[in-house]
């Protein structure tokens, strides 16, 4: 899965026409989101079937088909024809992109791919990426992405935790079995409400990210987080009689917000914004820094929860979500329409 998110896109940006390629990109990506709620499906649907503590080992086998499937037809993906061309290989890149352009009838009839002297030169380095305007773009595909994987993967993986704690509609400490997967049950039907808005997000972004721009979308959708996060946080009073709208109107918000904005945009920026030799290294040093944030909330989200509260943690990823925006928009560059090719 490593290897495979910061090349996927890739694949896709140097495929396909600029006019149409953050829809292309944002769609396949949208299949992320539809895994999402489906994963959470599965997890309900195993807990209500086989009431075990091990059925996290089910859900997860769920994977192992569609997984095997999508390996071995990675093969047959056609190589970049703008990667192959900057490395010098010129026939290979030739071939690849009669493949891509395969049709019958036969159009065009011939391709022909003449060298230029930058396309001679070494592949680049992970230090190019530090230099000159290759920092900027660091910069701006690798922070904003942090930031938001610190929001994205601590609501996305601990919303049935949250919701479970803040609505209090179950035990809070099970004394049994039954009672464990009830409330694993229960989490599961709340996250499946709240999980549905990622892919209407995704389904904006789609729409609006060659439309609106990549770097607006970025910004207005970092600020909604930030809004749903705020909304989120005040349903932790336990006098609200609103407390269960808060929280759900809340994280959807935030779900609608991030898939629309930063959760897509980052990932469809990092694969824009670096110039063709370095596009690899880029996208992929931005992807392992942004992880870096998600492991962290991974490990961290459960310890903060229990010693400084739901509120305060809340409040902690509306700070973070405004400094996404800031950096969004200081760092800028805007890729919509942008010849992947020409932007070295």
């Amino acid at each position: 899965m490593g290897c495979d998110y910061p090349t996927a896109h890739l694949m896709i940006s140097e495929s396909i026409p600029s006019s149409v390629r953050g829809r292309l990109v944002l769609a396949a990506f949208g299949f992320q989101a539809v895994g999402v709620l489906s994963g959470t499906a599965v997890g309900w649907l195993v807990l209500k079937n086989l009431a075990e503590l091990g059925a996290w080992r089910w859900m997860y086998a769920t994977a192992l088909v569609p997984a095997a499937f999508v390996a071995w037809w990675r093969f047959g993906v056609t190589e970049s024809a703008s990667w192959l061309l900057h490395r010098g290989q010129i026939d290979h890149a030739g071939q690849a992109l009669k493949r891509l352009l395969a049709r019958k009838p036969a159009y065009p009839r011939e391709v022909r791919l003449a060298a230029k002297p930058e396309h001679h030169r070494r592949s680049g380095s992970y230090l190019d990426l530090f230099k000159g305007r290759n920092c900027r773009a660091t910069v701006l595909a690798s922070v904003p992405w942090f930031l938001q994987d610190l929001g994205t993967y601590g609501i996305g993986i601990f919303t049935p935790i949250i919701l479970v704690k803040t609505l209090g509609h179950s035990t809070q400490h099970a004394s049994n079995l039954a009672q464990l997967i009830s409330n694993d049950e229960l989490a599961a039907k709340g996250a499946a409400v709240i999980d549905a808005l990622l892919i209407v997000g995704i389904i904006a972004a789609v729409l609006l990210a060659d439309r609106v721009g990549r770097i607006r979308l970025q910004v207005i959708g970092f600020i909604g987080c930030a809004a749903g996060l705020l909304i989120a946080s005040l349903s932790t009073n336990p006098e609200s009689s609103t407390q269960t709208i808060l929280i759900f109107v809340g994280f959807m918000l935030f779900n609608f917000m991030t898939n629309m904005g930063p959760n897509a945009q980052t990932y469809l920026l990092a694969g824009e914004v670096f110039p063709t030799h370095v596009r690899g290294q880029g996208a992929g040093f931005a992807a392992a820094f942004a992880k870096i944030g998600a492991v962290t909330t991974a490990y961290l989200f459960p310890v903060l929860l229990a010693d400084i509260g739901t509120r305060k943690l809340l409040y902690t990823l509306v700070g973070t979500s405004l400094l996404g925006a800031a950096i969004t928009w200081i760092f800028r560059i805007e890729t919509t329409g942008v010849d992947l090719d020409t932007l070295s």
